[in-house]
Order: C-alpha cells, then sequence, then structure tokens
C-alpha cells in the first residue's frame, strides 16, 4: 500500500497583493491548496482548495503566522523582503508579485538594500517608492509561479521515485 504525500501549498502574503486571482485560477489547475493570510478579514473565493487566515492585527501578525508554517515544499508569495528571508531559511520556494523569486543566492542581498534603503529614508532622504505594478509584472508573475510548481512536482516525484 502506498501513501501519497500531501501536496505542497501556497501561502499568499495577501494584504496588499496584486496576483491573489492569478494565484487561485493557478493554483486550482494543479490542485493545490492556497492559504491567504491577512491581518483582517479579505474576500477569497468559495472553493475547498482555498483558506482565508485573519492572523490579528499586531505587528507582523499575518508575516508571523506564515513563518511559522511554511517549509519544504510550501511556495510563499509576498513582497514583504523580511518576510521572504524568513521563509527561503525555511525552505520555502519564495516569490514576488512581480515575479521576482527571492532564493538563497539573492536573499542577502535583498535584504541589505532593503534596510539600507530604510535608513536611508529614516535619515529624511527621499528615495521614492517602489515604481508601478505593470502587466509586464503579472505576465512574468504568471510565469514563475506555474514554473516553480512544476519544478518541486519533479523534485518531489524524483523523491519519490528514490524512496521506492
Amino acid at each position: 500500500m502506498t501513501t501519497e504525500a500531501a501536496p505542497f501549498r501556497i501561502f499568499v502574503d495577501a494584504d496588499a497583493c496584486p496576483v491573489k486571482d492569478e494565484i487561485y485560477r493557478v493554483a486550482l489547475r494543479h490542485g493545490l491548496p492556497v492559504i491567504v493570510v491577512a491581518g483582517g478579514f479579505i474576500r477569497v473565493p468559495d472553493d475547498p482548495l482555498i483558506t482565508r487566515v485573519a492572523a490579528g492585527s499586531g505587528m507582523d501578525a499575518a508575516d508571523d503566522w506564515i513563518a511559522e508554517r511554511t517549509g519544504g515544499d510550501d511556495i510563499v508569495i509576498t513582497a514583504d523582503i523580511p518576510l521572504a528571508s524568513r521563509c527561503v531559511k525555511a525552505g520555502s520556494a519564495v516569490i514576488a508579485p512581480n515575479g521576482k523569486p527571492f532564493t538563497e543566492e539573492s536573499i542577502g542581498m535583498t535584504l541589505a538594500v532593503r534596510n539600507l534603503m530604510t535608513d536611508l529614508r529614516s535619515s529624511g532622504e527621499v528615495t521614492g517608492g517602489p515604481r508601478s505594478f505593470t502587466p509586464r509584472d503579472r505576465s512574468t508573475f504568471l510565469s514563475t509561479l506555474d514554473t516553480t510548481i512544476r519544478r518541486l512536482q519533479r523534485q518531489r516525484a524524483a523523491r519519490v521515485h528514490q524512496q521506492s
């Protein structure tokens, strides 16, 4: 008798995520559960694969909730660089809403730049904000998410094959 491993999950840092609808479509196409985490109530489609979590209004409550539960084969969608760093360290695949993957190789420099910009802004330097979200970002995100799902599925299949 064989037991199939639970599917990996997609965690969404949802409060300011511009690609939630795209995540739902791709995840449902692959039959993957989605956990949508926000500080408070957020609308989600009525589907048994989609779970809504109101993590609370405390500082970083949603980030802490995600970081404490993700790892291994999970995918995390977030623009929050400190959360991305925590999730990469836990072994998750992490993607920004613009399609940029956060990896072990890139997260250190990304976090350092983010901290530098925070320091500059706190000292009164005008640094501007992030660039506007574009249709190209949405397209890049969809491609990166689909590629990441397929990579994780191949890795999981290879592990199962090695164990048998």
